[in-house]
């Protein structure tokens, strides 16, 4: 009997079936350090212990894609070790902050399965959720990923695709922040004067600046997760595979976008919900990333006067700066270097 991990393969999955995850990780401040050498993030509530308290935290919680990334990591050996492709997101919510010092674990849920035509691979949909030592849920989301099969020959399952929201409604957020004393917001301080009421539903913001990855970057990013998917870091087998060479972890895509989103954004402190996700092409090592946001809604939350939301459709291209804001082509298809297209609820301060 083999005492090693090969990981799952599409055969091994079935609806219904719960997994709990390996290696539960204690938060530190190095994590916090380290995830903030990758990405360069400057949200004043993430940043300074002093700002959040002054608002009501008990100190500055970690960035909230922090939390996503080392929950998602925890999925990865079980679900995505043999995967071709993370292809989205739907459905995630931040439930609580997190503190260095926290203790993450997580358990996925299996709620579809579907083979692809081409009899080699299928794609399976989990719903993740990440806990603190002590039970709280601080996230969770559906992901659906494409994962190899080990026999190409065997028998096709019944397709079962679960039915996912849209987005979430604005009930359902800002459950993650406590509230708020808006008098302890400082303009200078978090970068920016504007708050939620001079965002307007359609306007786009160009967020100027661009970020290239290096190849020691995004391996630290999948080792600092423990993120063991081959894709990422096994040069050796990815080197034979299509690309020829390493993808770029799609999370550490969402983490440039979000980080380069603070020129233009800086008051959106808080990512409350994932309404979506879409990693549209891949990213290699060498490439630049630059990033544009729109502004799709605009929300009040139900007994809350310090904060309100902005649903935000969040792109990340490659190679390719964003002042002509890039997405669609007329055929429909995604613009040339378009690599992101990610859908969230963030809170800003009223």
């Amino acid at each position: 009997m083999t005492k090693t991990n090969t990981g799952n393969f599409f055969e091994d999955f079935e609806v219904g079936q719960v997994i709990r995850h390996a290696t539960p990780r204690t938060v530190t401040t190095g994590d916090v350090a380290l995830y903030t050498a990758l990405y360069g993030p400057r949200f004043a509530v993430q940043s300074s212990d002093a700002f959040a308290e002054g608002l009501g935290y008990d100190r500055a919680p970690i960035d909230d894609l922090l939390t996503f990334h080392i929950v998602f990591g925890k999925t990865v050996p079980d679900i995505s070790l043999n995967a071709v492709a993370n292809l989205g997101y739907a459905g995630g919510r931040f439930l609580s902050p997190v503190y260095p010092g926290d203790t993450l674990s997580a358990v996925s849920e299996v709620i579809g399965k579907k083979e692809n035509s081409n009899g080699k691979t299928g794609v399976v949909y989990v719903r993740s959720t990440g806990y603190t030592a002590e039970g709280t849920e601080v996230l969770d989301y559906v992901r659906w990923v494409m994962v190899k099969k080990r026999d190409e020959s065997s028998p096709t399952p019944e397709a079962v695709v679960p039915e996912l929201p849209e987005s979430l409604a604005p009930a359902s957020l800002g459950n993650a922040v406590p509230l708020l004393d808006m008098d302890g917001w400082d303009a200078d301080l978090s970068g920016s004067p504007f708050r939620f009421g001079d965002y307007e539903v359609g306007e786009r913001i160009d967020h100027v600046d661009g970020m290239t990855v290096e190849e020691a970057e995004h391996q630290l990013a999948t080792r600092l997760y423990q993120n063991t998917a081959k894709v990422h870091f096994n040069l050796h087998t990815e080197g034979q595979g299509r690309f020829g060479k390493r993808l770029i972890y799609g999370g550490h895509v969402i983490s440039l976008a979000r980080a380069l989103s603070f020129n233009g954004l800086a008051s959106a402190f808080h990512v409350t919900a994932i309404n979506g996700g879409r990693h549209v092409a891949p990213l290699f090592s060498g490439d630049t990333v630059y990033a544009w946001s729109q502004v799709l809604d605009t929300a009040e939350i139900e007994g809350r006067d310090d904060v309100g939301a902005l649903r935000l459709r969040l792109v990340a291209t490659k190679n390719r700066p964003c002042a002509d804001f890039p997405l669609f082509k007329d055929d429909g298809s995604y613009a040339e270097g378009v690599i992101l297209d990610f859908d969230y609820w963030a809170l800003m301060p009223k």
